[in-house]
């Protein structure tokens, strides 16, 4: 009798355990999830400051450079004066967006000072580190990245690491045959 106690006692703690790390692990995956980001080709996202969202529909009809970023990233200080001077030469015929992704810091801030009005500006959600749109890009853990997609909303290039403006220049004529004037 007493074996049979002991070894129903030890059923329902191991039952117990097995459940506990099922709701744990659905937990996480629900929390990596978000209702925000789909896929790398269809995406909606919540403003950087104030309410309403930034999707990539958007922007479909002329090619979109998305331009990932985080406050903490010396890379993306760097690359994002370049980036600024590239999209006001071929204003009209690329757009620029930025994420804010991976932020630990102040996104918002780091936006404002370096005068990034003219763009549409949407902060990551959902993934590892608030990383879920670039997280599905499939690229390797950093910053900073940059996608192209094309006019139709498909993904053409993403790129890992800071880019200067003759690189993103270059990019931007052979991905969408633009060149900067």
């Amino acid at each position: 009798m007493r074996f049979l106690r002991t070894g129903f006692f030890l059923a329902v703690i191991a039952t117990c355990l097995v459940v506990m790390v099922l709701v744990t692990l659905s937990g996480r995956k629900s929390a990596q999830a978000s209702p925000y980001t789909t896929a790398s080709t269809t995406w909606v996202l919540p403003k950087l400051q104030g309410s309403g969202t930034v999707t990539l529909a958007q922007f479909k009809g002329k090619p979109l450079v998305l331009d990932f970023f985080a406050s903490w990233c010396t890379a993306c200080r760097a690359e994002l004066p370049d980036f600024l001077g590239v999209s006001r030469k071929v204003a009209g015929k690329v757009q620029f967006a930025g994420v804010d992704s991976e932020e630990n810091g102040d996104g918002v801030g780091m936006a404002q000072r370096y005068g990034v009005t003219a763009w549409p500006l949407a902060r990551d959600v959902g993934g590892s580190q608030l990383s879920g749109l670039r997280e599905s890009l499939e690229t390797i853990p950093g910053m900073p990245v940059t996608a192209f997609y094309d006019a139709s909303g498909r993904v053409r290039l993403v790129h890992l690491g800071a880019e200067t403006a003759q690189q993103l220049e270059a990019d931007l004529k052979q991905l969408f045959s633009v060149s900067v004037s």
